[in-house]
């Protein structure tokens, strides 16, 4: 380099940025080269890589993060897609820190590490048509996907695949065209239903169960069916279908309080934490004591459940590393598409308080 040139290259780099296409001038050569070079690629000649790299380091070039992102064909994009809550709001539901803001903060965690952006998509209309028309969209503009609670059905997942790696959060576990990171929705569910029956003699229990199209509500649901018969002299007083909403548990209590008195449950046992919110409250507008006459317990450790009285017994699963490892599992995919498909659960964890009968132990 002779030093008319080492003072020309001065002279660009103080008057403005560097780009790649000046390093390519200067050391002349194509930008494709300069990016192989960058990104430690083979089929660069050693001299030519030497070349190059004394003049990255002459104009003090900084690699645009656009360019590298070019260059590995990513966006560094992660879209995320969920459902609108189910249920027109109420005034505790406001309150709530709600299962998918407790995902959500897991899923910027793990992105935030890599600094990868996140776009989110709430969708308002669950007709399947629509929401798949909406996924195609976003498709185009992000590098995979995760979606919350399955929302459209196998086929339409398949052909997403098809496109980018997608991902389930809460998901059907047999899903066989996307990867699926879910809580042990069986087993937290049998530990409450069991601790109902076992430690306080519950026998009866109505069950509240959240949308029959989400995947952890059949899993809850199911699971409340056989935890029962496991257990000879136990039957459930009844079903109410919900929406994972407070104004659930309140209309599920009204059904309830229509029949017979002698007829009531001795427990009832709620979908999701919401629910249970919902019931505790219309059962104590009725006048009965919780737990003397009636326990209820709910599902997901949401931490307003510790706050209201009495305190709520629950099951709860872990929300946030649920979206830290659908992101890590996401970004596994996305880095070796041809992963075998993979199914992870996380475990649950049962919580007693007041609300059961256990005083808070």
């Amino acid at each position: 380099m002779t030093p008319a040139d080492a003072g020309r290259r001065v002279r660009l780099t103080s008057s403005r940025v560097c780009t790649l296409y000046d390093v390519a001038r200067e050391a002349g050569v194509s930008t494709a080269t300069v990016l192989r070079v960058i990104h430690g690629q083979d089929r660069v000649r050693a001299s030519t890589r030497r070349r190059v790299l004394d003049v990255i380091e002459a104009l003090g070039y900084v690699p645009d993060a656009a360019a590298q992102s070019m260059a590995r064909q990513r966006k560094e994009v992660i879209g995320l897609v969920a459902l609108e809550n189910r249920s027109p709001d109420t005034e505790v539901e406001y309150e709530a820190l709600l299962w998918f803001e407790e995902v959500l903060r897991g899923i910027e965690s793990s992105l935030s590490q890599i600094e990868w952006s996140l776009l989110i998509s709430v969708l308002r209309d669950v007709e399947p048509a629509s929401a798949f028309q909406r996924m195609r969209m976003i498709s185009g503009k992000v590098d995979g996907m995760l979606i919350a609670e399955g929302i459209v059905g196998s086929p339409q997942l398949a052909l997403l695949s098809a496109r980018i790696p997608v991902l389930l959060i809460a998901g059907s576990p047999g899903e066989p065209h996307a990867d699926v990171v879910a809580v042990d929705n069986r087993a937290g569910t049998k530990a409450l239903v069991s601790h109902l029956i076992q430690y306080h003699g519950r026998t009866r229990p109505f069950y509240v169960a959240g949308p029959r199209d989400a995947p952890d509500a059949q899993e809850r649901r199911s699971a409340f069916t056989e935890a029962l018969a496991e257990h000879p002299g136990a039957a459930a007083a009844g079903l109410f279908d919900g929406r994972f909403a407070v104004i659930s548990g309140q209309l599920a209590v009204r059904e309830i309080l229509a029949g017979p008195r002698r007829e009531l449950p001795d427990a009832i046992v709620c979908g999701n934490d919401q629910t249970a919110i919902g019931a505790i409250r219309e059962v104590q507008t009725a006048g009965i004591a919780i737990p003397g006459d009636v326990a209820v317990v709910g599902f997901d450790g949401m931490h307003i459940g510790a706050l209201i009285a009495p305190a709520l017994t629950t099951v709860r699963q872990p929300m946030r590393l649920l979206g830290e490892r659908a992101c890590s599992r996401l970004l596994d995919r996305i880095a070796d598409p041809g992963l075998p498909r993979q199914l992870e659960r996380l475990p649950t964890e049962l919580v007693v308080r007041e609300s059961c009968g256990c005083g808070g132990r």
